[in-house]
């Protein structure tokens, strides 16, 4: 039935909320994810009374009673960063078996916001400090999402020869993509006093954060909302919108406490990412663009060699020999990433926005007066992760 269920459904339009990153004054969760929902029905045309399935991180009721619908598919599927991803495979298989034509992945998440005002960002991803993967972490010196990855990126030093100065590549091309982006947080010294281009020194030389990751290597915390439309193609080929068809979708989990992880150079991407390749009929071979989960400059090169696009130890590589950058053969994360465009907490939805922007031919295209980030990829892997490298959701998506 994965075949079956390979262009099923097409990402019809995607948007993002009217103001993200760092705004001058506070705002919701739920504004956020408001903001988004309308801008997606205005650009595809969609009355939002036409929406059939809401899907979010625990939003979903809320959403549907602010916005007036009776939904008649509903997801909450909560699992960190990823969760988006997994939500538009599930929205393609509810529109494959019939039970809804057309459906909604919202995001709103005030990361900034949320520090200003002292409050709590929305219920998006629970982790209650009595949870056996907290407690059981704790002792072992984790403490928060950086100590954590700073483990990863020691043992892939140990068990690979690399070293933290590898992965500072990754930081540098990502920033290089966000000095092309606008909307991104770091485009400039006039958008961000740290903005602007970076080199590998300033990455290594950077604030020490947890050791060996500096600040530079580590993302940021943002507002941001999002959302994209999934419809039925005889639907998405009657709208003003450039379709981007789900080719293929998979996901998986390795653990919940990551000291269960059984390789900390590892993730259920690989597992993921080969479940979503098979229903395509592709390979990583065929991948013209990759938006991958970039919470931390080791979780994206760690990632690349679970998706098959770099050997074994060698993530590093596609940004340190130029092929993940601007005019290489395999562009990464066109926007910024989470480490220079936006990273509000829950990175997935900031990859789906880029991809279908990407795929559809309407990213930035020189319009503000620079040279543009628009690519020509036809074909473009999509990997969120979610947790503590935890879970993972991978989409294979094709222009039309």
């Amino acid at each position: 039935m994965s075949h079956q269920l390979s262009k099923a459904a097409a990402i019809v339009g995607a948007a993002e909320a009217n103001e993200i990153g760092y705004p001058e004054e506070p705002r919701s969760s739920l504004q956020l994810h408001i903001e988004a929902i309308k801008n997606v029905s205005d650009l595809t045309g969609i009355p939002i009374s036409d929406i059939q399935g809401v899907f979010s991180t625990a939003w979903t009721s809320e959403l549907a009673e602010h916005l007036g619908l009776h939904p008649k598919y509903i997801d909450t599927t909560a699992v960190g960063g990823c969760s988006f991803e997994i939500h538009v495979h599930h929205a393609l298989c509810a529109i494959y078996a019939g039970v809804i034509d057309i459906a909604v992945v919202s995001h709103g998440e005030n990361g900034w916001s949320q520090r200003r005002t002292g409050k709590e960002g929305g219920i998006d991803y629970p982790r209650h400090p009595d949870a056996p993967a907290v407690q059981g972490t704790m002792p072992y010196g984790f403490s928060g999402p950086p100590s954590y990855y700073a483990h990863a990126m020691v043992r892939h030093n140990h068990d690979f020869g690399t070293k933290p100065e590898d992965f500072a590549h990754v930081a540098v091309v990502t920033r290089e993509w966000a000095t092309k982006n606008p909307r991104a947080v770091m485009f400039s010294e006039e958008s961000h006093e740290f903005g602007g281009p970076i080199s590998l020194d300033d990455v290594n030389n950077a604030r020490l954060i947890t050791w060996p990751l500096t600040m530079l290597h580590c993302c940021l915390q943002t507002d941001h909302g999002g959302a994209v439309i999934v419809a039925r193609p005889e639907i998405a080929r009657e709208l003003k919108t450039n379709p981007v068809w789900v080719a293929g979708a998979g996901e998986s989990m390795g653990h919940a406490n990551m000291l269960e992880m059984e390789d900390f150079t590892a993730t259920s991407a690989a597992r993921s990412s080969r479940a979503a390749y098979e229903m395509a009929g592709m390979n990583a071979e065929d991948m013209e663009l990759a938006m991958i989960y970039d919470s931390f400059t080791v979780t994206a090169a760690i990632t690349a060699e679970m998706l098959g696009l770099a050997p074994r130890g060698k993530g590093y590589t596609l940004w340190k020999d130029g092929h993940a950058a601007p005019g290489g053969r395999l562009p990464i994360n066109t926007n910024g990433g989470g480490l220079s465009f936006n990273h509000s907490g829950m990175y997935g939805m900031q990859l789906l926005v880029e991809a279908y922007r990407q795929l559809s031919g309407t990213a930035e295209d020189g319009v503000n007066g620079i040279a543009g980030k628009q690519t020509n990829a036809s074909t473009c892997v999509v990997n969120g992760t979610g947790g503590l490298l935890s879970t993972t959701g991978t989409l294979v998506l094709t222009a039309d």
